[in-house]
């Protein structure tokens, strides 16, 4: 008996000793197959462009794109989501180069299945807002609002040339009510039962998208809080999620990630599909520059936002640093 009274008999921190004694008792481990990389391929263009944002990433040329891919495959990566980036001139009030067959994401999405095969799950963002002249995710009415009706016939026609492209996972990104059904009976009308649908279910109006306007070259004018939700609501988001699942949606996604980790938990608390996070351009650029002006150990900083968000409930990780990650996981 010390003369300051009993030592504790339990002690917690005879698990922490090692290294070895830390990574047996993990209850939570990353693996290069828990990510997915995003990519973004831009057209018309003959080198890379680096996106000023986001250190380290970059529009892709449908060469380099092909690199990144087989670099992911390398890396034991899961899967690549494609973001294309038509010409100025080319975007429309409909977002034409959505559905033209020879619209850039379409010819990225044949060029790295061409590339990697099944290797990699090839994944395509369906949406407009890459193509539309006004920047927003869907058809405008004459007063200037999204017409959700309209852009559903939109989705309907994009999930057809992105399924015939070759993307194994379409992600209908746009939050338009009932996209999920129309998606869903769109492939089957054209007997692509096989491709599956990634549900971006709780998607939230976020300040921290700002980086990624950059990489897509947006041309949004106001915002789209009329159609993506309100981030101080959690009911609204696991109403999405019943209606995603009612409608035929084969996993289901809560996007940002690190803001909204309280979601994710409920979300992957309330479901028996995968369920998956996107680590957002704004996660991203906020640890890149906090380690660039030498605040915080990148690394550690990177494994660590990647590890609350798979112990919050994430099957699998949309992130930057998926090949990065990978790599230094393996």
């Amino acid at each position: 008996m010390s003369k300051y009274g009993s030592f504790p008999g339990t002690r917690p921190r005879r698990l922490r000793t090692t290294p070895v004694m830390r990574r047996m008792v993990a209850e939570t481990r990353l693996h290069p197959a828990d990510f997915i990389l995003p990519a973004f391929v831009r057209e018309g263009v003959s080198e890379p462009v680096p996106i000023a944002a986001m250190p380290g990433v970059v529009q892709h040329t449908r060469d380099s794109l092909k690199k990144a891919a087989v670099e992911a495959v390398e890396a034991g990566v899961s899967g690549i989501m494609l973001f294309g980036v038509p010409e100025d001139e080319k975007k429309d009030a409909l977002g034409t180069p959505g559905t033209d067959p020879d619209g850039i994401l379409q010819v990225a999405l044949r060029d790295v299945r061409a590339e990697v095969g099944d290797e990699l799950l090839v994944m395509s963002d369906l949406c407009l807002d890459e193509t539309t002249d006004h920047g927003h995710c869907g058809v405008l009415d004459d007063q200037g609002r999204v017409d959700n009706d309209a852009t559903l016939e939109r989705y309907a026609e994009m999930a057809q040339v992105q399924a015939d492209a070759g993307a194994h996972v379409v992600g209908p990104s746009g939050m338009m009510d009932g996209q999920i059904g129309v998606v869903r009976d769109a492939l089957d009308q054209i007997g692509r039962e096989d491709v599956a649908i990634l549900a971006y279910t709780a998607k939230y109006a976020s300040a921290f998208y700002g980086p990624f306007r950059e990489a897509v070259g947006s041309s949004l004018r106001g915002d789209r809080k009329t159609y993506q939700q309100d981030p101080a609501n959690v009911r609204e988001s696991l109403r999405e999620l019943a209606l995603d699942l009612e409608e035929g949606a084969d996993l289901v996604m809560v996007k940002p990630a690190g803001p909204y980790l309280d979601i994710l938990a409920r979300v992957a608390d309330t479901v028996d599909v995968p369920v998956v996070a996107y680590q957002i351009s704004g996660e991203f650029s906020m640890v890149e520059a906090a380690a660039e002006k030498g605040w915080i150990d990148r690394e550690r900083a990177i494994l660590e936002t990647l590890t609350g968000i798979k112990r919050a409930g994430a099957q699998n990780i949309l992130t930057y640093w998926a090949v990065e990650a990978a790599r230094m996981l393996r």
